[in-house]
């Protein structure tokens, strides 16, 4: 082992730019791992982190204010009650803190007990003076305990800043919001006694919560405009701030782990292709099979260890700025120390994989006879009728077709990186197509309208409506599985013509009894078609339906269902519409004037808003921004993955042809000619591995991730002809500026040197 151990060194020292080489390709790789390690832990356990710090209740009731003793009572003797604690929320208080003066601000007022929040900094209130921030509007604002703001005429002191998951952060959020003691809330709010509006409930068995919200229901007698929403409940809410974004960024990292592995061992396998030589040496010499192999798996070790761990370092501090800008802003908590453990169960997986990857062809390698390994046995001449250009470049590309395995790895990498590439450019292209198309989401209507049901004829008359429908909207509680709610949709004409989520299976509403859900509804109740959609409106009552379809809704991550209105209007009659309005090919700008001249005042309802990242992003410009800064990160990464796999091969073609170089020089060509002979070599393999990126993008990546990241909908993230161009134009430059570098230093060496190798 001595023995193995001093060679792999030696060949170390003997080699230093190789060396070098394979070790920038490791840490390329080992980044883009660091990076989608931090990205997806980070993002998948964000909401969990926040829950268990906060002590995040399993159920919390809304309702107008009364006794708070009643409430309490009532509450407690509850079946499955750990513990309960009471609130006064007073909405729209006035508000001045330094710099800034708002009218909207929410305050919650709190007792003694459990209370649902973490305090992140400070301390948590102790008198009747103090104040807790939300975190969101001590970082928008610069509020740190010790500072003192006006809330109504209370002034108070910033005791501390608070987190709690119940709703995404300031300015997401659309108002402030304040923690202070229950006396100050109610004073604040008008309030007199003990009037309590809001009720914290833990359960002993959060499993068994349907039994305990179904008795809440049935205890709730003098209640008004009651509201429940359950922990599992706050998840979906706060996912549909970025739901769906979270989830592309997090299976696109995943997959990210997949192509950084296979990067590391084209990488380690074409070190070995390049030493066939060296291995026919040994076997010459007497070394057995095993000492080959231990030895190239060490020397790979070697080289990995401190590369694959400064790659990991650097690539899970260039995305952690963002990736907590992110969090913040969804009120979650980044993932702390563990993180580091996933990062160190990392190292340990890209050593085992370059191992891996250099012991596997050394091992065939070493079973060869010494004489093939001698004669470097895997070149390969050109066939002489190819039809390849004449020169420089078309010696080029004889030079590499010459080796038929050292360029299917180069090719390889080069084709994952830029399927890589290509998927980072369509979900980028469904990121705008979702915040303004909204094509995007399954609605064929551009305009909407509050409260004009009686003006729904005169609409449809106007110059560029196409048609114009009442869309009513509610959320609705299932009566099987109170904690579940969605939002049920109804249209006076087919939906359809409106909002036409693709079908998973099933067919269109018909009758007035039936309905179409979304899968993720399906999936969450157990739904297909056949079943029976019981839902219970906020009023108490209950509506049936019969499911006929289940359709691949993107809206509220597709807890969503769609029904005819007469059924939903007869429990519910003072339910207000809007009205969808289909406008003409470039008629929207003329029917919004329109509209507005006859008082209605339209929005539009391109991409999600309201329901995923544009309703809270047009509040927060720099949370689209936090996005696409991580993506641009992680295509700076890939793109140092392309350049070396083309430096890599490139650099090594010129070590082993260096008499080829020479002799060119020496019938006089310059380094124009040397030049074009390397670009042919690196434009060859960008050439070949182009249309594989494509079909790989296409065929395996893209429907990987948008079924992975929203299996509830029907997404394209299949790169189109832009996105191709450009990665394209890409590869072409690093296949420049790579032979340009590597033919720069070729060219540098003295011909007779060279020559003299001969």
């Amino acid at each position: 082992m001595s023995a193995v151990l001093a060679y792999a060194f030696a060949r170390l020292r003997a080699r230093p730019g190789r060396a070098l080489l394979s070790a920038v390709g490791v840490l390329a790789a080992s980044a883009m791992l660091g990076a989608s390690i931090t990205i997806a832990y980070s993002l998948a356990g964000g909401f969990g982190r926040v829950a268990d710090r906060a002590d995040l209740p399993d159920l919390v009731a809304r309702f107008d204010p009364v006794a708070g003793p009643l409430v309490r009572e009532r509450a407690s003797s509850l079946p499955n009650v750990a513990a309960v604690a009471l609130r006064y929320r007073a909405a729209e208080v006035a508000l001045q803190a330094p710099g800034h003066f708002r009218y909207d601000a929410v305050v919650e007022g709190v007792e003694r007990g459990r209370r649902g929040y973490a305090v992140v900094e400070g301390h948590d209130l102790r008198r009747a003076d103090e104040v807790l921030v939300e975190r969101g509007v001590a970082r928008a604002w610069g509020l740190r305990p010790g500072a003192k703001i006006l809330l109504g005429s209370r002034l108070l002191q910033v005791a501390g800043v608070a987190l709690e998951p119940d709703n995404v952060a300031f300015p997401l959020a659309g108002a402030p919001r304040f923690f202070v003691d229950a006396g100050v809330a109610r004073s604040l709010g008008g309030a007199s006694g003990r009037a309590a509006n809001e009720l914290l409930l833990w359960a002993r068995a959060p499993a068994r919560l349907d039994v305990t919200l179904a008795q809440a229901r049935e205890a709730s007698f003098g209640l008004r405009s009651l509201e429940f929403l359950t922990r599992s409940g706050i998840r979906i809410e706060i996912g549909q701030a970025a739901g769906l974004v979270i989830a592309l960024l997090v299976v696109f990292s995943t997959i990210a782990l997949g192509a950084s592995a296979a990067i590391l061992s084209a990488s380690a396998a074409s070190d070995v292709q390049r030493r066939l030589g060296s291995i026919g040496v040994l076997r010459a010499l007497g070394a057995s099979r095993r000492e080959i192999v231990l030895g190239h798996a060490l020397e790979a070790l070697l080289v990995a260890l401190p590369s694959a761990a400064l790659g990991l370092a650097v690539g899970s501090l260039l995305v952690r700025g963002p990736v907590d800008d992110l969090l913040a802003s969804l009120n979650e908590l980044p993932p702390g120390a563990l993180l580091y453990a996933f990062l160190a169960l990392a190292l340990v997986g890209v050593l085992l994989v370059v191992a891996a990857a250099a012991a596997l062809p050394a091992a065939r390698a070493a079973r060869r006879p010494p004489v093939e390994a001698l004669r470097a046995a895997d070149v390969s001449a050109a066939p002489r009728r190819l039809p390849l250009p004449g020169g420089a470049g078309g010696l080029g590309v004889r030079l590499l077709l010459a080796r038929p395995v050292r360029t299917g790895t180069a090719v390889a990498t080069l084709a994952v990186s830029a399927a890589f590439a290509l998927l980072m450019l369509a979900i980028a292209s469904l990121l705008g197509s979702l915040q303004h198309d909204p094509q995007a989401i399954g609605r064929s209507y551009g305009l909407e309208v509050s409260g004009a049901e009686a003006r729904l004829p005169a609409v449809r008359r106007l110059p560029g409506v196409v048609d114009a429908a009442a869309r009513y909207e509610t959320w609705v509680t299932d009566s099987f599985d109170l904690g579940e709610s969605f939002k049920l949709v109804a249209f006076d004409r087919q939906h359809v013509s409106f909002e036409a989520p693709p079908l998973a299976e099933g067919r269109r509403v018909r009758a007035a009894n039936e309905a179409n859900v979304g899968v993720g509804l399906a999936q969450a109740l157990q739904l297909h078609p056949g079943a029976t959609l019981a839902v219970q409106l906020d009023n108490g009552r209950e509506v049936r339906f019969r499911v006929v379809g289940v359709v691949r809704a993107l809206t509220q991550q597709g807890r969503i269902a769609y029904v005819t209105p007469p059924r939903l209007l007869r429990a519910e009659p003072w339910l207000e519409p809007t009205l969808a309005i289909k406008t003409a090919g470039g008629a929207a700008g003329q029917v919004r004037a329109e509209l507005e001249a006859h008082g209605l005042f339209p929005s539009s309802t391109g991409g999600i808003a309201g329901e995923g990242v544009q309703g809270w992003a047009a509040r927060n410009g720099g949370f689209l921004a936090v996005l696409v800064s991580l993506l641009r990160l992680i295509a700076i990464i890939d793109g140092l993955v392309c350049a070396y796999a083309l430096a890599q091969v490139l650099a090594l073609t010129a070590a082993e042809r260096r008499q080829t170089v020479a002799v060119i020089r020496a019938l006089g060509g310059g380094r124009r000619q040397v030049r074009r002979l390397f670009t042919a070599c690196a434009l060859g393999m960008a050439v070949l591995a182009l249309p594989l990126a494509f079909v790989l993008e296409r065929a395996f990546a893209g429907p990987l991730v948008a079924g992975l990241a929203a299996p509830y909908a029907s997404i394209s993230l299949a790169a189109e002809l832009p996105a191709l161009l450009a990665v394209a134009a890409a590869l072409v430059v690093a296949a420049v500026a790579a032979g340009a570098i590597v033919a720069r230093r070729a060219a540098s060496t003295p011909v007779t040197d060279a020559l003299a190798e001969l």
